[in-house]
């Protein structure tokens, strides 16, 4: 049975690692299909799709995590966002076309951040350079200096499917070196094509087949977006009533488009009026 759109944990038994296992398809293309720019650059988009969904799994939290990477390249950022539940978006700023090559060519001096936004609580956020010869070495880098936990990313695309593939030690109990060096070692073997056709069991069976390995359950992943005309209204109201006015007076109307998914959301003067009077209720309803 082929594996797509899913996420499968695993757990070395004897050994103080753990895996996750992700390959999308159809959400990833309806990612993409909403982005603008050439190959290369829709190619990264999957392969940091796939890795948020990884790394979002790796903590228990509800709400979800940003991975962002921006510089002054000619690729400008890349933004791939998951929720706990795995529902998955994203988008690229870039120049028509993007050399195939480092990180440093190709979106020059920069960083990745990662963003926790949990429903309830404070978000967090981590900061490294954005440097390395792709997308997984920063964020192996970004592992090593804020969470000093031995972990490895392998992250490929191509044209249907993005796979990725991470092996951390258990933050509680930190592996034997020689274990974690003969693991590493022995995933370092797969190809990008194995990669992209293996299924996660036939991957684990390849690599690890001396090895006791307990595999979890599929976790569905899909595109979704968060954007809605509540969202917006928020957000419109955040302008305050004579920046919305200014507009209105130069536009005639407030059209405002998700860059995620397309969606465009419209208000004339009388939205406008409606939004700048429940603004002004709700501000009169806290003074009293």
């Amino acid at each position: 049975m082929i594996e797509q759109d899913v996420l499968r944990r695993f757990l070395f038994e004897t050994l103080g690692i753990r895996g996750e296992w992700v390959k999308l398809n159809t959400s990833w293309q309806t990612a993409k299909q909403h982005q603008q720019g050439s190959e290369n650059a829709q190619l990264l988009l999957g392969q940091g799709l796939a890795a948020v969904v990884m790394l979002s799994a790796t903590i228990k939290f509800s709400g979800s995590m940003i991975l962002q990477a921006q510089g002054d390249g000619d690729f400008k950022a890349l933004v791939a966002q998951s929720t706990h539940d795995k529902k998955i978006r994203g988008l690229i700023r870039c120049k028509d076309e993007v050399a195939n090559g480092s990180l440093e060519s190709t979106f020059g001096k920069g960083q990745l951040v990662l963003t926790i936004e949990p429903d309830e609580g404070q978000p967090y956020q981590g900061i490294v350079p954005l440097e390395g010869g792709n997308l997984a070495a920063a964020l192996q880098t970004y592992f090593e200096q804020s969470e000093q936990l031995n972990t490895r990313l392998w992250l490929v695309a191509n044209k249907t499917h993005a796979v990725g593939l991470l092996l951390q030690e258990l933050p509680s109990q930190n592996s034997d070196t020689a274990d974690w060096e003969r693991v590493e070692i022995l995933a370092n073997t797969i190809t990008e094509h194995e990669l992209l056709e293996w299924n996660c069991e036939e991957l684990l069976y390849n690599l690890f087949n001396e090895d006791q390995i307990r595999l979890f359950d599929s976790e569905p992943v899909q595109f979704e977006c968060s954007c809605g005309r509540a969202r917006i209204e928020r957000t419109l109201r955040a302008l305050g009533a004579e920046e919305l006015e200014s507009i209105l007076e130069e536009q005639g109307k407030i059209d405002v488009g998700c860059e995620f998914c397309g969606e465009h959301y419209v208000f004339d003067k009388v939205d406008v009026s409606i939004l700048l009077q429940e603004e002004r209720i709700a501000r009169s309803d806290t003074l009293h």
